[in-house]
């Protein structure tokens, strides 16, 4: 029988889609503090230097600058996303490691007289050899980046599940291919922004920050200040996209706080649109060599992977993004036996970091990819061989994942019929065709204990519901769609639910936003905490309705006896009457989520459930390749995808339109161009992406599952749509022109190129 909801499912905007039309939201860059000062950050200039010495007294003494920092100055202390992987300073100690890295910082009263400082500091330098490529990093004799990381591999992971070598002589048919991934920037609409306030009462230093994960910042920013975090409060005013690249602690988070405390005045930091190409990080160009053993009806006996990431100067999050690389080999398609080798390499170039699928959508490309030669080499349709090795719900999995709902094969049906697949594939004009890729993604992570989600909803004596949860909306929505979810608990309108969010000294503790997890964390922590409110309220009124608490529903406004809709009483009255009990006011309900795991982490000690569900997806692309330009047009794109129940659709369809133009700049556009480590187009006039004049006819198609773990069967609709639209472009290009792409991004140049070689 079909659920009905009232809220839940529903079209609705987002709670401050007005302010942010009107100009009235309030983005970091937009806080004026009285008596503020303004930041500016000195990056090396040279890729690999020792620092012999910096002059600051030139920048000192500039009228109007206030203070000076560097790097020898801070504390000695390492910090970093991920524990294991600790390797970056606020600011750099002894060493440069790519262009870019930050040596000093200034604050002045105005940002002119900052930037002028900056280009009074003088530094001497011995500059060391360099290396740019991590196939070369980890050769002999390369230079080393970081002390004590030998072949400069700061990380390496090695899995095999079953017997990958009897697979393949199993096989009817073997195929190694090779693929390249090129490095994207996020290119968020905002920059990277920090304000921080010291309070000197309460020894508390307040930062304002466009930040994804505000409890990890305070966690950072504790460390590296050396204060305890009890004195750190993270604040995270509206964020213009993140994408990942809003995960980790920059230099401006820490200098801001460091001059707020040592000055006693606010201090901004917002970083100019070149310092986000090069100062913060880009998703990892990665080289992928793959080997997959095929019956001769395209059935998939085992895989073996062999990944290089180029990761830049520093960590960041590398052993999570190698770990998901790794592990989602194993889904959507079932992959019985299955060996990944994949290593984390330094060079000196900008850091990688998390973006936007995290180290899946590299090896997706691959596997999408290598996936429609085998078929071309077995003579099979492509579509058919995703159905047909698609995972099912409930089967065994080699890495011990938990599959409750599965509409991955679904997906692949909707979407081929959605592209018109069948009356298209092969059977158009030469410079048509048509493509397709799978993927699948977590709900959240679930490898570490700690990432859970609090939640407080708080009802007041007017009948209005404050909702309390540290979850980080970066303009996905999570906000709206924690108060759909509390809505519908409590049978009441979504006009009069309130939501405080992402604020440390205020809001229970979040992980943030990363691994699509927020809808299933912080939702279920919000849905219970509403539903420990209503099992009270109902406890309060089922006298009065002459019924057992469990009989009691709550519903647009009104709580009523289950059949009997007509025996109610408001729910303004029944706050009421709780009230009149001398019950206290107001009513509040706490919770916290989190998912089943162990620890230690399951990723890298033994196999395990990776996370608490998993949505699948396909993405259909239709191209027309101009043969003469070598410019391909992207005319229409499908997405069908199970992401169990929408919460909302209208935001689940913004997000897979989202991917789309996204998964069209890593296939046809985007790359971060490096000349001996120097970012060669770091704005937004020479790095290309698409534009809404390239976006295509695009199509969104729901597979509903209803997942038994999520918050009324919800999953997560934010990353995973970002692993195939890629690969789906590259594979309908091979059907337009009969040219195979296994580099990203295949640029007009390329293609050109192909044909004059194809003739």
């Amino acid at each position: 029988m079909e659920k009905q909801f009232s809220v839940v499912g529903r079209r609705l905007p987002m709670l401050d889609a007005a302010a942010k039309v009107n100009g009235s939201a309030q983005f970091t860059d937009d806080l004026m503090l009285p008596g503020m000062l303004h930041g500016k950050i000195l990056r090396s200039r040279l890729p690999h230097a020792k620092i012999l010495n910096v002059d600051v007294s030139k920048a000192a003494r500039l009228r109007g600058v206030k203070g000076v920092v560097t790097g020898a100055e801070i504390p000695d202390r390492q910090y970093g996303i991920v524990p294991k992987a600790r390797d970056e300073y606020a600011l750099a100690k002894g060493k440069v490691r790519y262009i870019g890295d930050e040596i000093a910082a200034v604050c002045a009263i105005d940002q002119e007289i900052a930037e002028e400082a900056v280009e009074l500091i003088e530094v001497d330098y011995e500059e060391l050899p360099s290396v740019f490529d991590p196939l070369d990093a980890i050769k002999e004799g390369a230079p080393i980046i970081h002390e004590g990381v030998a072949n400069n591999t700061s990380f390496a992971i090695r899995k095999e599940f079953g017997d990958v070598e009897g697979a393949f002589a199993a096989s009817h048919l073997v195929s190694e291919d090779s693929f390249y991934s090129q490095p994207v920037n996020h290119a968020p609409l905002e920059p990277h922004s920090a304000v921080a306030q010291h309070d000197p009462i309460r020894g508390q230093v307040v930062l304002w920050s466009s930040t994804q994960i505000p409890f990890f910042l305070r966690r950072n920013l504790a460390a590296t200040l050396q204060i305890p975090e009890s004195r750190v409060r993270v604040i995270k005013p509206k964020v213009g996209g993140g994408f990942g690249q809003k995960i980790d602690m920059f230099a401006k988070d820490f200098c801001a706080a460091w001059f707020a405390m040592k000055l006693g005045k606010p201090v901004k930091f917002t970083y100019e649109r070149d310092e986000v190409f090069i100062g913060t990080r880009q998703r990892h160009p990665m080289y992928l060599k793959v080997k997959t053993g095929m019956t001769k009806d395209g059935k998939i006996l085992g895989q073996q992977f062999l990944a290089y990431a180029d990761g830049g100067a520093y960590n960041s999050t590398a052993p999570t993004m190698m770990a998901l690389s790794c592990f989602f080999l194993m889904v959507p398609y079932h992959v019985p036996n299955l060996l990944y080798e994949g290593y984390h390499v330094y060079t000196n170039k900008p850091v990688g970091g998390a973006m936007r699928g995290h180290g899946i959508p590299q090896a997706r490309f691959a596997v999408e990819r290598q996936l429609d030669m085998m078929a071309e080499r077995l003579n099979l349709d492509p579509a058919e061989i995703r159905w047909k090795n698609s995972i099912k719900a409930g089967e065994p999995h080699p890495g011990g994942f938990v599959i409750n709902t599965c509409g991955f094969a679904e997906s692949v049906r909707a979407a081929a019929k959605a592209i018109g697949w069948k009356e298209k594939r092969g059977k158009l004009p030469f410079g048509r065709g048509v493509g397709l890729g799978g993927a699948s993604f977590p709900s959240g992570v679930t490898n570490m204990s700690h990432i859970s989600s609090g939640a407080v909803v708080q009802v007041g004596q007017d009948a209005s519901v404050n909702v309390l949860t540290g979850a980080a909306d970066i303009g996905q929505g999570a906000e709206t769609v924690i108060a759909q979810i509390v809505a519908e608990v409590l049978g009441v309108s979504l006009d009069d639910v309130r939501v405080t969010a992402a604020d440390t000294g205020a809001t229970p503790l979040d992980p943030g936003t990363f691994g699509s997890g927020v809808t299933v964390r912080a939702g279920n922590a919000a849905r219970i905490a509403a539903e420990s409110v209503k099992k009270r309220l109902f406890e309060c009124v089922a006298d009065e309705l002459e019924a057992n608490p469990e009989d009691l529903v709550a519903k647009d406004g009104v709580i009523f006896v289950t059949g009997s809709p007509e025996i109610n009483i408001p729910f303004a009255k029944a706050l009421k009457a709780y009230q009149y009990k001398d019950l206290p006011m107001p009513l509040v309900g706490r919770a916290s989520w989190m998912a089943d795991t162990s620890e230690p982490t399951t990723l890298f000690n033994q196999p395990g459930n990776f996370s608490p569900s998993y949505s699948f997806m396909t993405q259909a692309a239709e191209v027309e390749v101009d043969t003469k330009t070598g410019k391909v047009k992207v005319i229409k794109m499908a997405t069908a995808h199970d992401c169990g129940r929408p919460i909302n659709p209208m935001l689940v369809e913004g997000q897979l339109e989202g991917s789309i133009a996204g998964g069209m700049g890593q296939a046809l556009y985007e790359n971060v161009i490096t000349e001996k480590g120097q970012v060669m187009n770091p704005s937004f006039l020479d790095y290309g992406f698409p534009t809404t004049l390239e976006v295509p006819e695009m199509e969104s198609i729901d597979i509903e599952t209803d997942d038994p773990v999520g918050p009324f069967g919800a999953k997560e609709a934010g990353e995973g749509t970002q692993l195939s639209p890629a690969p789906a472009i590259v594979n309908a290009i091979y059907d337009a022109i009969g040219v195979h792409f296994n580099e990203l991004p295949v640029t007009p140049e390329r293609i050109l190129k192909a044909l004059e070689e194809r003739k």
